[in-house]
């Protein structure tokens, strides 16, 4: 037995979804901000390193390698806020003096660029720097140019632009939860609308729903009125159909009582075969609105498969007429749906088959096929056809254009009334080779 679990509301379904990506979203870009920064602050760092060194190196050339006429200590420091460290064979000159222990190593050793010294632990010197070490030789004498920054001044300038990130990372957060709550409540605004107008439907306030619906909610709103319609219309089928019956039997059955009542006048052949019309009138008409009342007319979520049904209603009737060929035309797969009732699309295959097998002389064919707005069935006969000012009276309820021939006219009545039900067409024409077409063409979306 499953679990009876509330269901969730559509606001915290969204608010669950969508929150928790944003604060992921939110955290993944803090995350990458900080990566960034760190790599362009090195990118930048090394950058003006490099033209530190390239500015000294000039200012040694220029001098002719002689250090003690350069113009250092505090000048390079207050113009490039950066250690530096000169060395040659004969004078080395470091400053701050603080960062000796620092910048020392980096004169004996051979690598060039940029180097990273971190956790050195000197007094006064800071733990982490960026350094940029270049060789050069002056008049065949070689000289070392190191310029160097302090990372750990700059990651606490990182530190505090990161934690300023966050703090609007969390105000954006806090941001996007109001308008996901706003956006959803406007958004759900319609629903309320759609509760509001069903609830005046229910007390009998208003007919149909009226709702100014997004786009989402139009085909629901238009299938509820739809429903409605189609209520409405069975109603009125089913009062017009026990009005017909009254009328149609109250007289039927007032002439067999008066018939049965009158004792003065003998039950002979004559009045024996007026009652057996009579009764006959009244079971036509049973027989009619019967069948009508079957009928489903257009229903959402109602389908059927006309390749199979046809198929079924072919070896049925050939059956019934064995000496005539029933043949089906069709480009459709045996599992291709039509949204037609199922009883509805048997009505109108059997009754135009049967009535095309009553009149053909050898052959019958049904043909299938739809486009994109319309589905289409089509029967033909080789029969004796029918004359042309009688084309448009076919499908007339209770017209009979041989009284030879079994039936009580309603076939082609009743074919009429579900095409009409459904929106639909039906055309009564000269078959091509001598007998009646019928095609019939209904709406794909009732």
């Amino acid at each position: 037995m499953m679990p009876n679990t509330k269901p969730l509301s559509v606001r915290t379904t969204l608010l669950t979804l969508l929150l928790p990506s944003g604060i992921v979203l939110m955290a993944l870009a803090w995350v990458v901000h900080g990566l960034l920064l760190d790599r362009m602050s090195r990118d930048f760092v090394e950058g003006r390193l490099h033209d530190e060194v390239a500015f000294l190196e000039l200012q040694v050339r220029q001098s002719g390698g002689q250090l003690d006429a350069l113009q250092t200590g505090d000048y390079f420091e207050e113009v490039f806020h950066h250690a530096f460290a000169l060395h040659s064979p004969t004078v080395t000159t470091i400053s701050p003096e603080s960062w000796r222990p620092l910048l020392e190593p980096l004169l004996e050793t051979e690598q060039q660029g940029s180097i990273r010294v971190q956790g050195s632990g000197a007094a006064g010197a800071p733990s982490d720097i960026l350094a940029y070490r270049r060789q050069i030789a002056v008049d065949g004498v070689p000289y070392v140019i190191i310029v160097s920054e302090d990372m750990d001044a700059l990651r606490s300038s990182q530190a505090e632009l990161h934690a300023w990130t966050a703090i609007v990372s969390i105000l954006l957060i806090l941001l996007l939860v109001a308008v996901i709550w706003v956006g959803i409540a406007l958004a759900l605004r319609p629903v309320a609308s759609l509760q509001s107008a069903l609830t005046q439907l229910q007390g009998g306030t208003i007919s149909r729903i009226d709702v100014r619906a997004p786009e989402e909610f139009r085909p629901l709103v238009n299938q509820l009125n739809q429903l409605l319609d189609s209520l409405d219309q069975r109603l009125e089928r089913s009062r017009d159909a026990l009005a017909n019956l009254s009328h149609s039997v109250k007289t039927p059955i007032a002439a067999v009582r008066q018939i049965l009542e009158d004792d003065s006048r003998p039950l002979d052949t004559a009045l024996r075969d007026e009652m057996a019309r009579r009764l006959g009138d009244i079971d036509k008409q049973l027989e009619t609105e019967m069948r009508r009342s079957r009928f489903a007319g257009p229903q959402v979520g109602k389908s059927a498969l006309p390749v199979k049904q046809a198929r079924d209603l072919l070896w049925m009737l050939g059956r019934l007429y064995p000496e005539k060929s029933f043949e089906l035309t069709t480009d459709l797969t045996d599992e291709h749906r039509w949204p037609i009732e199922e009883h509805d699309l048997n009505e109108v295959f059997g009754n135009l088959l049967d009535n095309a097998g009553k009149w053909a002389t050898q052959s019958i064919e049904l043909s299938l096929g739809e486009s994109a707005n319309t589905v289409r069935m089509v029967v033909t006969d080789d029969g004796p056809g029918v004359a042309a000012e009688n084309l448009d009276h076919l499908g007339s309820r209770g017209l009979r254009l041989d009284e030879q021939t079994p039936g009580h006219g309603l076939g082609l009545a009743i074919v009429r009334d579900i095409v009409q039900r459904y929106g639909g067409r039906i055309n009564f024409s000269d078959g091509a080779k001598g007998g009646l077409r019928v095609e019939v063409d209904l709406p794909r979306k009732s």
